[in-house]
């Protein structure tokens, strides 16, 4: 809905399951992500060229808001031969390593740009990317089964410090987001 032609308000949710095969990689461990995600948020959308003539101009706008974030990740790393790194350490296994991350801080700030001509009165399309600051994620990672190192490397010490450099990366601090869908306006 819009207050002005220069400010909008945007209440959504967005959720559902995606899975991704080696979608996180830490020191050349690849884990697969099995992602159950739960957001409602809340905008504003700054329409610096709200009152132009011009659809298009109309359409560009800067979001910022909130979210409450309900994400769950599960972490499981897979190998084809047999062999896994951790740490940057090579094991021969018979078994499995998975995990959970998740943030803590449900509530997330968010920053992000988009573009929603209308296309009629009534009617219109929009497009955004932006991402939300949630922390560094906890991790716990775990394993099951037998796992052997030529060089005498202990596996549950690099478990370990694999889970911390995923919790320490700046790079998991952000979530980014991408939408499209139809507006429908009154």
């Amino acid at each position: 809905m819009a207050s002005k032609p220069y400010v909008g308000l945007a209440l959504g949710y967005n959720g559902g399951d995606i899975s991704w095969r080696d979608d996180l990689s830490i020191n050349g461990t690849k884990y697969d992500v099995d992602m159950d995600n739960n957001n409602v948020y809340l905008n504003a959308e700054i329409r610096p060229w709200g009152a132009s003539t011009n659809r298009w101009a109309q359409g560009l706008y800067v979001a910022a808001g909130a979210a409450y974030l309900d994400n769950d990740y599960d972490l499981t790393k897979r190998s084809q031969d047999g062999t896994i790194k951790v740490n940057g350490n090579n094991y021969n296994f018979n078994g499995s390593v998975d995990g959970k991350l998740s943030y803590k801080n449900d509530i997330a700030p968010y920053l992000g740009f988009g573009f929603a001509p209308k296309i009629n009165k009534n009617w219109g399309v929009f497009g955004e990317v932006g991402a939300y600051y949630t922390g560094n994620p906890t991790v716990n990672l775990k394993s099951n089964g037998t796992f052997v190192n030529v060089n005498g490397a202990d596996f549950d010490k690099d478990l370990r410090a694999e889970e911390n450099k995923i919790r320490n990366d700046d790079k998991y601090q952000w979530l980014p987001v991408g939408k499209v869908g139809v507006n429908f306006f009154w």
